[in-house]
């Protein structure tokens, strides 16, 4: 009879449970966190530089500052959701209008030096979509779209259960949308982002006499008519450019994150109005908006998250 030795007879240790690392690299901001499977964020940190003024040696500082948070944890890997254009298979972003350091970036390299770990590199908007697909109201679907608004705009688009996402493709905020419109800081005139993006929304606000730095929020809970005007023309500004994606790929739902909270039901039922009213969606799903519920600064972040689960 063979004996099994007493240290072989006990029940062997629980594994840790997985965690999920994820970064969000915008213009002046890096944030960083870890996030359980679930999509609960455990621990995060951020870190700032000046994208105006900013050099390489900057971003990598701030990069690391940022990083520190992943120490104490072993994450399964890190999902980076970076603004402008990105190359996910060489791990740079190629370009960012508002940061001239980030031009050619080596981000999956320089954060994986970093940490020891497998870093893989998204639009951000890309990766709002797959936090949306794993956590949030698009769980489920095959199909869906997923906005960001605010300072940042950007539509993620999955398509068939696939995530949109064709080399040089961008998140549509500088698709042409007036042709006589405002000059973008991309050089082009008329882009989405000279509608639909919180300066914008200020700019408006000041000219029409309401006060400098006038929020959504703001806006909406004043109570003054004009107030509501531009609030209205601000969701009608939105749905510029979301009539184009559903004209296309007809995703049938979008889900607003960002800034576009904080505008009620209210701004909600304009952008879905106007975007039933100017598709004709026969044979196709009716077009529906809904209205994220993660906190702001965790959309992008259950996006990196998300990269993270789906390459596992």
């Amino acid at each position: 009879m063979r004996l099994v030795p007493e240290a072989a007879r006990q029940p062997a240790a629980p594994a840790a449970p997985r965690r999920l690392g994820a970064v969000e690299l915008v213009p002046g901001r890096i944030t960083a966190a870890v996030l359980s499977v679930a999509g609960r964020v455990l621990d995060r940190t951020e870190s700032s530089y000046d994208a105006a003024t900013a050099a390489p040696a900057d971003i990598d500082r701030a990069l690391a500052q940022a990083a520190g948070v992943f120490a104490a944890h072993e994450v399964q890997g890190i999902g980076v959701a970076a603004a402008g254009l990105v190359d996910p298979d060489a791990g740079l972003i190629l370009e960012v209008n508002d940061v001239p350091a980030l031009h050619g970036y080596p981000v999956t390299e320089r954060l994986g030096a970093l940490t020891g770990t497998g870093v893989r590199v998204e639009h951000r908007a890309r990766l709002q979509v797959l936090g949306d697909r794993w956590f949030g109201a698009g769980r489920g679907r095959r199909t869906f779209a997923s906005v960001s608004t605010g300072e940042v705009l950007g539509v993620g688009v999955l398509y068939d259960g696939e995530v949109m996402a064709p080399p040089g493709g961008r998140s549509g905020a500088h698709m042409t949308v007036s042709a006589s419109g405002e000059r973008c800081t991309c050089g082009n005139r008329g882009c989405w982002k000279t509608l639909a993006t919180t300066g914008w929304l200020r700019a408006r606000a000041r000219a029409a006499g309401l006060g400098e730095a006038m929020s959504l929020a703001g806006l909406v809970h004043g109570g003054d008519a004009l107030a509501g005007q531009v609030v209205e023309e601000y969701a009608h500004n939105l749905a510029l450019g979301l009539v184009n994606v559903q004209q296309l790929f007809a995703p049938g739902l979008f889900i607003l994150h960002g800034e576009a909270r904080d505008g009620g039901e209210r701004f909600r039922t304009v952008v879905e109005e106007r975007l039933r009213d100017a598709v004709a969606f026969a044979g196709a799903e009716r077009p529906r908006v809904l209205v994220g519920t993660a906190a702001v600064d965790d959309v992008a972040l259950l996006g990196g998250a998300g990269l993270v689960l789906s390459r596992l």
